[in-house]
């Protein structure tokens, strides 16, 4: 039984706040939906921009990867804190109050007089993706109309990896070919989100209040012991795949000019685009794999791709860089939504918050930490040396995840 199928039903509340405003199933899923890819969209937007922004404002190289990074910490915090929060009050309060949030950064971003407005833009930015993260993907499992409901998972899985590397493309489009590339992705992101916002307050909750809701705000990571096995196995899995997504979204346009000596706000969001949008491909063509399956084919292609980016990089041939992050982008998509299907179904519903809190918890832990930590040995061992030896770290730890899915798959085997 997969994730999707043991979500919860949509089930609007009959009080006469909601029943004066109902939406259609239909129309409160699309508009979730929209509301959930337009957070990621903004999020890896600013990746082509911020070497823009090093032109212009003369900043460190290393300051890039932390104005990248600070976004991912922010996030972090936000997720400790409001992950399961929406398991008590209600998902719709978490929503719109986390989208408001969203559209303060937008306007800071539009706005902004030099970096450190930008790395505020960025943390506030974290704080309302962390705590929307989990209360969108299980607000989506929950919405979908049973005609649709395997689209639940497949978004809440496909979104976060495909809009970051499509937010990425669209303003290296944008800084290719406008003067006003700040001004035209942000202003367009504040329509999309306003537009969700609205939705999300017109559309009924699905998830019934519960107390404890400021216990909740205490830091901490809940993982229910059925779901601890399969979380600890994709644990090496998701660190790889995230960890390569962080080296194109915040190094991929250092890379494209230190490394090629290019310099295209085109190619760098098409660099950046290439491992996530391939990871939402791989996630809407792996949907209806088993998650076992799936998993076992992502953590292989994780493995694979870093190995042919490694090589790409070290022998100076942009193309194969290109395909590896093709290969390594298809594993992360396969990997990542196959393992929310192995994990979520051992969450009962009022968990499936605090649960996806603690995936999105691994995931981008991975995503900034080493991207961090990279972006400062740049400065002290140089470009080349330090995405080679990241890679090498990514390689290992992706072969980790394979042998321990692989062991896992035939554990389940001898079970059946």
């Amino acid at each position: 039984m997969t994730i999707a199928e043991r979500a919860t039903p949509y089930l609007p509340r009959h009080s006469a706040r909601t029943a004066r405003r109902p939406l259609s199933p239909t129309v409160a899923f699309t508009g979730a939906a929209l509301a959930f890819g337009s957070l990621y969209l903004a999020a890896g937007a600013p990746t082509p921009l911020l070497v823009l922004f090093q032109r212009q404002w003369g900043f460190a190289p290393s300051m890039l990867t932390v104005a990248f990074a600070a976004y991912a910490f922010a996030l972090l915090a936000a997720l400790l804190v409001a992950g399961s929060l929406s398991d008590h009050v209600g998902r719709r309060p978490v929503l719109i109050g986390a989208l408001l949030v969203e559209l303060v950064s937008m306007v800071m971003f539009v706005f902004a007089p030099n970096l450190g407005w930008v790395i505020a833009a960025r943390v506030v930015q974290g704080l309302a993706t962390g705590a929307a993260s989990s209360a969108f993907t299980a607000s989506l499992l929950e919405l979908a109309p049973p005609r649709h409901r395997r689209w639940g998972s497949l978004i809440g899985s496909v979104a976060p990896a495909g809009g970051l590397g499509l937010g990425a493309l669209l303003t290296g489009v944008a800084v290719q070919f406008t003067h006003s590339a700040n001004v035209i992705v942000f202003s367009t992101l504040t329509v999309i989100m306003a537009i969700g916002a609205v939705v999300l307050y017109l559309s009924a909750e699905t998830s019934a209040r519960r107390p404890g809701a400021l216990g909740s705000l205490v830091p901490r990571v809940t993982v229910p012991h059925p779901a601890r096995r399969e979380f600890a196995a994709a644990v090496p899995v998701h660190l790889s795949a995230w960890m390569m997504a962080g080296l194109f979204m915040g190094l991929g346009p250092t890379i494209v000019r230190g490394v090629f000596h290019l310099d295209s706000g085109l190619l760098n969001g098409a660099t950046a685009f290439l491992a996530p949008g391939a990871a939402a491909v791989a996630g809407i063509v792996t949907g209806r794999f088993h998650g076992r399956r799936a998993t076992v084919l992502g953590s292989a292609g994780v493995l694979t791709g870093t190995l042919v980016v490694a090589a790409g990089i070290a022998a100076g041939l942009l193309p194969v860089v290109w395909l590896g992050a093709i290969v390594s982008g298809l594993g992360f998509g396969a990997s990542f939504g196959g393992a929310l299907r192995l994990v979520g179904p051992h969450a009962q519903p009022h968990q499936r918050g605090g649960l996806f809190a603690a995936v999105f918890l691994v995931a981008y832990l991975s995503f900034g930490l080493p991207l961090i930590i990279a972006g400062q040995s740049v400065v002290s061992v140089g470009l080349l040396p330090t995405v080679l030896a990241y890679s090498a770290i990514a390689v290992l730890i992706a072969a980790t995840g394979l042998l321990t899915q692989l062991r896992l798959r035939r554990t389940d085997a001898v079970l059946a």
